[in-house]
């Protein structure tokens, strides 16, 4: 029964659907990382002023990342927004702008607690030696502040792509709405095709986390020493 179900697999163009949707999965994260780590890096820069009228909005911003679920925010921009506001947003629109302003969010805290970790007096020396801010955060604070923000940022870059299965609830045809939709299809024929077709999803997923974790593990404990 099990075989008969694996053939669905092989059937037709199932399997290039399937990678196709992962690779659509892959894209929108991918342009969310890339808009995530240039906002991320200034908005982290921004945050380390000890200018508490400054660092509110920003803190607050973080938090509400941190405290409402993302799928609250892809419900609440692609079904709220549109109707109160008149505007169109493709679900891959949607997509976007909530996993960059979640990633954007996130990795500004993960640069503004590498750039506060380092030693005061690299600041100190660096206005010393009359280096204006921009050349002290280009030149002293970012390159060293970076070694310390990169496995975390790996971390949130795993968490990015895996947390793209929540997509498939607002209807961006990704991996796992393409399987459900071969599912639905065959599942009279064949009642273990979901067996297998969420196990191909899985092996996709595994074998992209995977080595960006392990990478992440040994950076840490390489630099950590």
């Amino acid at each position: 029964m099990l075989n008969s179900g694996v053939n669905v697999l092989f059937e037709g163009i199932n399997f290039l659907r399937l990678l196709e949707g992962l690779f659509h999965t892959l894209r929108i994260a991918l342009i969310a990382i890339v808009i995530s780590i240039v906002m991320g890096i200034i908005i982290g820069m921004i945050r380390t002023t000890k200018n508490k009228v400054v660092q509110f909005p920003f803190k607050l911003y973080l938090e509400l990342f941190r405290i409402i679920p993302i799928l609250v925010w892809l419900f609440v921009i692609y079904y709220i927004i549109p109707v109160n506001f008149n505007v169109e947003l493709s679900a891959d629109v949607v997509a976007l702008i909530v996993f960059s302003l979640w990633g954007t969010a996130e990795l500004s805290d993960i640069v503004r607690g590498a750039i506060i970790s380092l030693p005061k007096h690299q600041v100190e020396s660096s206005l010393a030696l009359g280096l204006s801010k921009f050349q002290m955060y280009r030149y002293v604070l970012l390159p060293q502040a970076a070694k310390r923000s990169i496995p975390p940022m790996i971390n949130l870059i795993t968490r990015m792509i895996k947390t793209t299965a929540l997509l498939t609830m607002i209807g961006v045809v990704e991996v796992i709405k393409v399987g459900q939709q071969i599912i639905q299809f065959y599942n009279s024929e064949y009642p273990t095709v979901a067996f297998w077709i969420y196990g191909i999803i899985f092996f996709f997923y595994f074998c992209i986390c995977f080595p960006l974790s392990w990478i992440s593990r040994k950076l840490e404990q390489k630099w950590a020493t």
